[in-house]
């Protein structure tokens, strides 16, 4: 069988009306038009539907049957069709978004806030990762859409995704109250030696002080604290000095002074929203893509915890 789609709908109206000419008016069809279609879907069923009465028709046994189903199939294609037309308008689906860490401090949260705002029947889930990870599952089609984080040659090495850029992100330094710097806005990175550090790994390359290895000898790294509330806790007991990047500024603890890097020294961490390269963003996609976008425009050249 090949039964048409129209078909069905003039027989669902005629079996509704009990009419060919009034089925007919409704559906803004000629008669004729109607008698044709009737006869085709006759013909490819092997049976007839309606008795042709002297005032309308009747239907048969089968015709009765088919119009229990008829229904159920026309408000199922209709269905169907109203939820493709919201995933290509991006007003229904599932967004699927992970983040680096700190990038979920404001900047991924704000983002699904308002975008959530503005498509609120699009599910939306998070995942936080290590870039590295988010990379491999939106490689393997495990994520929509992830914010990645890193430096300039880390981030060209990400070949097996598609980066959008929102934003290069200052990176801080986290010094304790009463430290001889303490007063200071702004630091050179040779006025740091010495000190020692409260890194996040022991492989200073997956850390934020990687972007100080270029600089001359590696930092005495003596802690090991990979959350951040403890790592300033560290740095609040006098224990080490530690670099912090804009985007988790914000939510830090107040007491811990915070110095800018000189811009001759200020390494800029690169943020990226990373898709798919095998195929264009879904609506949606592109809709939580502009939410991000959106977002960082509103920040100022240090980030949210200035603006």
């Amino acid at each position: 069988m090949a039964v048409e789609t129209d078909w069905l709908k003039v027989f669902a109206a005629i079996a509704r009306l009990g009419s060919f000419t009034a089925a007919a008016r409704e559906l803004g069809y000629t008669q004729s038009a109607v008698s044709r279609q009737v006869a085709a879907l006759e013909s490819d069923l092997k049976t007839p539907l309606f008795e042709r009465l002297p005032r309308g028709v009747r239907l048969t046994e089968a015709g009765r049957r088919l119009a229990a189903r008829a229904e159920v199939v026309l408000d199922q294609l209709g269905a169907a069709r109203r939820e493709l037309a919201g995933l290509r308008d991006g007003e229904v689906g599932h967004v699927r978004i992970g983040c680096f860490p700190t990038a979920g401090a404001r900047l991924v949260p704000e983002a699904i806030a308002a975008f959530r705002a503005a498509h609120p029947r699009v599910t939306v889930t998070h995942v936080d990762a290590l870039t590295s990870e988010l990379v491999r599952r939106v490689a393997d089609g495990a994520l929509d859409v992830a914010v990645v984080g890193g430096y300039r040659d880390r981030i060209a090495g990400l070949t097996e995704v598609r980066l959008h850029h929102l934003w290069d992100e200052p990176i801080l330094v986290a010094v304790p109250p009463g430290h001889r710097l303490a007063d200071r806005r702004s630091v050179r990175v040779a006025e740091l030696a010495g000190e020692s550090w409260i890194a996040g790994s022991d492989t200073p390359g997956e850390t934020l002080i990687s972007a100080f290895l270029r600089h001359g000898p590696a930092p005495r790294v003596e802690y090991i604290v990979r959350e951040w509330t403890a790592k300033l806790g560290f740095v609040a007991a006098g224990l080490g000095v530690t670099l912090v990047p804009a985007l988790a500024a914000g939510g830090l603890r107040g007491d811990v002074p915070l110095l800018s890097l000189h811009p001759d020294d200020a390494p800029l961490r690169e943020v990226h929203a990373a898709t798919s390269p095998h195929s264009a963003p879904a609506p949606a996609v592109r809709g939580f893509l502009r939410a991000l976008a959106r977002t960082v425009s509103r920040w100022d050249s240090i980030g949210p915890s200035e603006g």
